[in-house]
């Protein structure tokens, strides 16, 4: 009837959702197994004796006995853990379960014993003990079966559960990747047009040639925008297109040193940390004829790509986005465990990239 699910025993995708994994393989090597475990147990010396009549009659109904107690438990399995699934009710679980093994058990016991002990009844000795070793045995296997479906169970879902814990932890981090990427290019706007600003007034055909090489810079902006690091020669290649803009707006008031041999380019670092370190450095120190301003980019110590400036602070306060040096730190965690390093000194502020591999 429409809206009625099949019993969980039959429903193998109910069964491997409920369970946590798929037991077709347990089955396949479980039962045979099992079956001859419990057979060599109880019939140890028929087996030495007799291996044919072993086989035969042991070998059978063991099987019989296995099937169905192996299909019942396993139905009983999942019938409890759809009905208490929550982590809090596994000691409650466990416990109903456990008693209604043992009475299960003994209700098959009942049914089943009387249709298949006399296939091996001129095999057993004493019936009593034979049937009292019998049930030990057989309920001692039944809890090693059960127990490796849990221990089974809780170990697929451990495994899922850090996979999923990992899989929402890469979307965060990249969300958070995806944030910061967004943070840069208002930054670089906001910073480009107080140049402009600035500069409109004073040479309107500079400005023009600004807005020219502001379109070719933020043109790259948008190139890498999905990208997580890029090449050293990259940024440079930009950086050198960023202090044009620059020089026309300071001229001989600002000195720009790069000295970064071809053999690091293509060492890979945060995109567009460089223009934003230039950015906060003409934003927070004097930029003058008198106090000209010197930003430095050179290598050190062979995977160190350091950014240093004089230090003049300017005395007003700076409207700021208070994105700059953070953002950087943040892009660099997210994707290095290397950090970005700030070195501040009287004359000197000077912060040290990471150049990750090639």
């Amino acid at each position: 009837m429409a809206g009625l699910s099949p019993l969980p025993f039959f429903n193998m995708k109910s069964a491997k959702e409920i369970l946590g994994f798929n037991d077709t393989w347990l089955i396949l090597i479980g039962v045979p197994v099992v079956t001859l475990t419990t057979n060599a147990m109880m019939f140890t010396a028929l087996m030495l004796e007799d291996p044919a009549t072993f086989l035969q009659r042991c070998g059978l109904v063991g099987l019989i006995y296995t099937i169905v107690f192996w299909a019942t438990f396993r139905a009983m399995l999942i019938f409890f853990k759809r009905r208490f699934p929550a982590p809090a009710d596994f000691t409650k679980r466990i416990l109903l379960q456990t008693g209604a093994v043992f009475a299960v058990f003994f209700i098959l016991k009942q049914i089943l014993d009387p249709l298949l002990h006399p296939i091996i009844a001129s095999t057993v000795g004493d019936e009593k003990a034979h049937s009292v070793g019998m049930s030990i045995s057989s309920l001692m296997v039944t809890f090693l079966v059960l127990g490796i479906y849990e221990t089974t169970s809780f170990y697929n879902q451990l495994q899922q559960s850090l996979l999923e814990k990992e899989r929402l932890l890469k979307e965060n981090i990249r969300g958070q990747l995806e944030s910061l990427r967004n943070q840069v290019n208002p930054h670089f706007f906001f910073n480009s047009l107080n140049t402009l600003s600035y500069l409109i007034p004073e040479a309107p055909a500079k400005a023009v040639n600004f807005v020219q090489k502001l379109s070719k810079a933020y043109r790259y902006i948008l190139e890498i925008r999905e990208k997580e690091l890029v090449s050293l020669e990259e940024e440079l290649g930009f950086l050198d297109s960023y202090t044009c803009l620059l020089k026309e707006r300071f001229g001989e008031n600002l000195n720009i040193s790069i000295q970064v041999p071809k053999e690091f380019y293509r060492h890979r670092i945060v995109p567009l940390c460089l223009q934003m370190l230039f950015e906060n450095a003409i934003k927070h120190n004097v930029v003058s004829s008198q106090h000209p301003l010197t930003i430095e980019v050179f290598v050190e110590h062979g995977d160190r790509l350091v950014v240093r400036n004089n230090l003049q602070r300017k005395n007003q306060d700076i409207p700021s986005t208070k994105i700059g040096l953070d953002n950087i730190c943040s892009r660099y965690k997210l994707v290095s465990d290397r950090e970005v390093e700030v070195a501040v000194s009287p004359t000197a502020f000077s912060v040290v990239l990471p150049m990750l591999g090639i």
